[in-house]
């Protein structure tokens, strides 16, 4: 049951998401679309009060409780950034704002960006920690809790790892390309729109012809 309902908010999360952002920009419906959006959290509240009445009931704590606090603490730290991406995504699509703002790719601004995902699932590791220890106080010392307390150590294995690489991003900061894509063969380089020639321009009567000026001074120079 457990895990058919992480499969239930999975997909609803898509499906309030995708409803959400079509109400917003296609019918020009911004509060109703900014209230399915706001159903989220929801469906995260219904995973975690089924988990514990299936607890309550006398189920034994096994991986299904442990992939439901995963699930829920991974909502927490990285949903909101996944809606904003797509909320940008969206507005620029439908609505006709500009293109979001692309993530840096290059130098110590790339290890920083790393730097706060990786604080995303930090905290993600953190409440899924939270809710396998209230589990495990829930159902007591008569039950068998280590399969839960097993999965506090597998979120925060998954947060050291990712840590190693965005620290990597720090240690070895991507450099960006120096030389400039090189140009197709059989093509002429364009010029960069409102940058002036080197060479101002001049009208054709006020030009010297020199190959007849440099002929009347040898004439001269003859006589």
């Amino acid at each position: 049951m457990i895990v058919t309902l992480i499969v239930v908010c999975e997909v609803g999360f898509w499906v309030l998401l995708a409803a959400g952002l079509a109400t917003r920009y296609l019918l020009k419906m911004p509060r109703t679309g900014l209230a399915l959006l706001l159903c989220e959290p929801l469906l995260e509240v219904l995973l975690l009060v089924v988990t514990a009445i299936d607890l309550k009931n006398g189920a034994d704590p096994n991986w299904r409780h442990g992939i439901a606090a995963l699930y829920i603490g991974y909502t927490v730290g990285h949903g909101h950034r996944t809606v904003k991406w797509l909320d940008g995504h969206a507005a620029h699509r439908l609505g006709g704002a500009p293109p979001p703002v692309r993530p840096p790719r290059y130098g110590m601004a790339r290890a920083r960006h790393e730097g706060a995902v990786w604080l995303g699932t930090v905290t993600a590791a953190a409440v899924a920690s939270g809710l396998l220890l209230l589990a495990a106080r829930y159902v007591g010392d008569d039950g068998n809790t280590d399969g839960l307390r097993s999965w506090i150590l597998v979120a925060w294995r998954a947060a050291g790892i990712h840590g190693l690489i965005a620290l990597s991003y720090a240690i070895w900061p991507k450099k960006a390309p120096e030389n400039a894509p090189e140009q197709a063969p059989g093509k002429t380089p364009e010029k960069a729109p409102g940058k002036a020639s080197a060479v101002p321009a001049r009208h054709p009567q006020d030009v010297p012809d020199l190959p007849v000026g440099r002929a009347r001074e040898d004439e001269e120079q003859v006589r």
